[in-house]
């Protein structure tokens, strides 16, 4: 297999830039030419100047890539089946009927110069494209926190975040915003569960999504690991509950995560809270430190494992060939509004 898509790649030379992951297994992500977060792939999809990008993560990263890449580039995903649960707790028409009833108790108006909805990456290019229509934008973990910032200066009452209710929550307490001024809008519920006096007041409102992986970290992990390993260092990503999340020493991106770790001194112990192959990776990276999963049952994102070397040997075989299969593709007038949601996330630092 090694051989086979060495062979690929080699004849594909520049025409083809191959993006990872850091939750990607590492038989696949050691081919990548750019490794990151969803945030730093996005800007490398945006600097890539071969034909094809493959994207070894799941759908909504490669649509990002779609829509940023450049006329005449084309994106492929190794397996169309490597989704996101997070993604899709967020289908855009429960979204319009969410921002249909913000309009009719009073809290927005047409252009949301009130209210500014803000989507986590881990979303589907129809509601980043909802974001960008209605003055919004997307963030990763990287820069949630500049973009609340960003989001405040332009005078904003109110921010909508989704899908991920963990990540609005700690972002926002973060900012000094107390738990009682952020409220959970459930979509399968009347006006989301909420009254119109509970809205009005709050000046978040989260969406009810969550990362299956990062959400099974529980208070009693952290309790557990420290009395196992005293003085060890909690690491949690902010996908993690707000629970876990007060808990830690630290939270960060993935990349953020990495850098810490990298930049310790030896000897140094860790527990991080996220998935389980970025984990072991950085034990295997830092050999004179101790790296351990939170949670010792193992975080497996399923859907990102079903990228494998077979599949990622399919796909470039077939572009050597000039077959390009597992196309990703964004309807242009969704892609013309997410691109500018996901141009204004780039722009901010």
């Amino acid at each position: 297999m090694d051989q086979r898509i060495a062979s690929a790649r080699a004849e594909l030379g520049e025409d083809c830039i191959l993006l990872g992951h850091h939750y990607q297994r590492d038989e696949v992500i050691k081919y990548a030419d750019f490794r990151g977060d969803s945030y730093r792939l996005c800007q490398a999809a945006a600097r890539a100047k071969g034909r094809y990008i493959l994207f070894c993560g799941v759908t909504f990263m490669a649509e990002a890539a779609d829509i940023l890449c450049r006329p005449g580039q084309q994106t492929v995903l190794p397996d169309l089946n490597a989704g996101c649960s997070m993604a899709d707790m967020a289908e855009i028409g429960q979204v319009e009927a969410a921002w249909e009833a913000f309009v009719g108790m009073g809290l927005t108006r047409e252009l949301g110069d009130k209210i500014m909805p803000i989507t986590y990456m881990n979303s589907s290019a129809a509601i980043k494209a909802f974001c960008g229509e209605r003055g919004g934008f997307v963030c990763t973990s990287t820069n949630a926190s500049a973009a609340f910032d960003h989001a405040f200066r332009q005078g904003v009452d109110k921010i909508f975040f989704l899908p991920d209710q963990h990540l609005g929550r700690n972002t926002a307490w973060a900012k000094g915003i107390p738990l009682n001024q952020m409220v959970v809008w459930d979509p399968y519920m009347l006006n989301g569960g909420l009254t119109a006096d509970q809205l009005r007041k709050a000046k978040i409102i989260l969406w009810k999504g969550h990362c299956s992986v990062h959400q099974r970290f529980l208070p009693e992990h952290v309790e557990k690991v420290r009395a196992k390993h005293p003085g060890i260092q909690v690491l949690c990503h902010p996908e993690c509950r707000w629970e876990v999340c007060q808990k830690a020493d630290g939270l960060g991106s993935t990349d953020r995560i990495i850098k810490i770790v990298q930049d310790a001194p030896a000897g140094s112990k860790f527990a991080i809270g996220t998935e389980i192959h970025l984990v072991n990776r950085l034990a295997k990276e830092n050999p004179s430190k101790l790296v351990i999963t939170l949670d010792d049952s193992g975080c497996l994102c399923t859907t990102m494992f079903r990228i494998s070397p077979q599949h990622l040997c399919w796909a470039l075989e077939n572009l050597a060939e000039g077959n390009v299969v597992n196309r990703i593709v964004v309807d242009p007038d969704v892609k013309y509004w997410a691109r500018i949601a996901l141009d204004r996330m780039l722009q901010i630092h």
